[in-house]
């Protein structure tokens, strides 16, 4: 069967697995995530199958103190993920290239500018994942004594967007003349200042780089709350999200699309793909085994620390075997608080059991099964109008991430679901997405 739409697929890749314990299992080489031919060889099999994109997610503090519970934690040992795309898009040619930096950290006007080098020298792959920072152990690296208050965060991040677009745009389509004959580099009629003044920001631009292969990178979010679904619905073209049921994520995709219609969007020009932690082998034995094995060497105070962190609660000082306290109120990762609230209240689940089923992929969807089952999975979602595709999160690296371009894509595309090539050369062709059209803002701004 040939649908009409086509599955998209992200390699979310992190260090040698996103499983809590991915980097203890013996087939696993922890070392691996401190060596750049280990994410060149997760890029290249990616690009191999006709992924999408790869994404690196980021962060810009250690998770909890370097004390022997933070030293558990290696699937959060991180490389700044602009500079490891930076080193990637040379080994590889056609898949996209996303990155996650902060707007709460980053002055707009040096992220606009690293992302449109890496869209230029990548020749149109380039996306950017916009968050703002949850956490008050990032707050305490930038001065401050505890984050910002989530919605203030949210407001300044909208007008960060802004700022980056109007940069973005600041160089006209055909500005750039490298003429040698009439020596002008430049057409300065087609090159506008931004004079942004606004709450937040106050930048003149305009970018020193002309407008990039694909007129501007990718806008990628990944917030669920109800600012970051506002923000999303206004600004982004692709969602990262986590939902746990069919019937959750159908209507996360059904709200942020009515949201964008609000805004005066078309609702298809913004993609969701859900994050997937998939354990796949030839046999639903190897499958389970594998997350047994996994699941079994989990330390209980990573656990314990993780789901604490994000229910504002010390777990510790609760029956393990007893429901889920009350979360305390926070200003950090609130959609993430109400999915984990949620799923223990609708299943009747203890903290033990929470933890069991959080700690596999953070509250993102785990499947366990044979390539059948899991493209069963897949596309009942993508058919029913819960994604538009999948952020896939190997539990082991490489080896998960080989397992599924090799067992789960061919099955994939049997069904139609899939492509077998690329269409394209950018991001955008790959996810179907148009160009921006010629900024309004700059020709204003004359």
């Amino acid at each position: 069967m040939v649908h009409n739409r086509q599955m998209r697929l992200g390699a979310f890749l992190m260090g040698v697995g996103h499983h809590a314990a991915g980097w203890l299992h013996p087939s696993v080489d922890p070392r691996a995530l401190t060596e750049l031919r280990h994410y060149v060889h997760l890029a290249q099999v990616a690009e191999a199958a006709k992924f999408d994109a790869i994404f690196f997610a980021d962060n810009v503090a250690m998770f909890g103190r370097p004390s022997e519970l933070g030293a558990l934690a290696a699937p959060l040992y991180y490389y700044e993920p602009l500079s490891l795309l930076a080193a990637i898009a040379p080994q590889t040619e056609r898949i996209g290239l996303i990155a996650t930096v902060s707007a709460t950290y980053l002055p707009p006007y040096h992220l606009a500018r690293k992302f449109a080098s890496l869209d230029h020298l990548s020749g149109g792959r380039a996306g950017w994942n916009c968050v703002t920072s949850g956490s008050d152990l990032e707050a305490h690296n930038f001065g401050l004594d505890h984050q910002l208050e989530h919605a203030h965060r949210y407001a300044r991040a909208g007008e960060y967007v802004e700022v980056v677009k109007a940069l973005w745009n600041s160089w006209e389509e055909g500005a750039l003349l490298a003429d040698q004959a009439a020596r002008r580099f430049y057409d300065p009629a087609r090159v506008h200042p931004i004079d942004h003044d606004g709450q937040f920001f106050k930048v003149a631009g305009p970018l020193q780089l002309d407008r990039t292969p694909q007129g501007h990178p990718v806008l990628v979010q990944a917030g669920s709350s109800d600012d970051g679904i506002a923000l999303a619905a206004a600004t982004a073209e692709l969602v990262f999200t986590a939902q746990q049921s069919r019937e959750d994520a159908i209507a996360f995709r059904s709200r942020l699309r009515a949201t964008a219609t609000a805004n005066g969007r078309d609702p298809d020009e913004l993609l969701v793909l859900p994050g997937i932690m998939p354990f796949v082998a030839e046999t639903r034995e190897e499958a389970q085994r594998l997350h047994d094995e996994l699941l079994a060497l989990v330390d209980p105070r990573l656990g314990i620390g993780f789901v604490s962190g994000l229910m504002g609660v010390d777990l510790s000082q609760y029956p393990l075997d007893g429901p889920l306290p009350e979360p305390a109120s926070t200003e950090g990762w609130q959609s993430r608080q109400k999915l984990l609230v949620d799923t223990a209240r609708a299943e009747g689940l203890s903290i033990r059991q929470l933890i069991a089923r959080i700690i596999t992929a953070r509250g993102h969807k785990t499947i366990v099964g044979t390539p059948g089952e899991i493209a069963d999975l897949l596309e009942d979602w993508f058919v029913s109008g819960a994604a538009d595709g999948f952020n896939i999160m190997p539990p082991i690296l490489p080896q998960g991430l080989e397992a599924f371009a090799d067992l789960v894509v061919p099955e994939l595309r049997r069904r139609g679901l899939f492509r077998t090539e690329y269409a394209g050369r950018t991001l955008r062709d790959h996810l179907g997405l148009p160009l921006p059209h010629a900024p309004a803002l700059a020709a204003a701004a004359e």
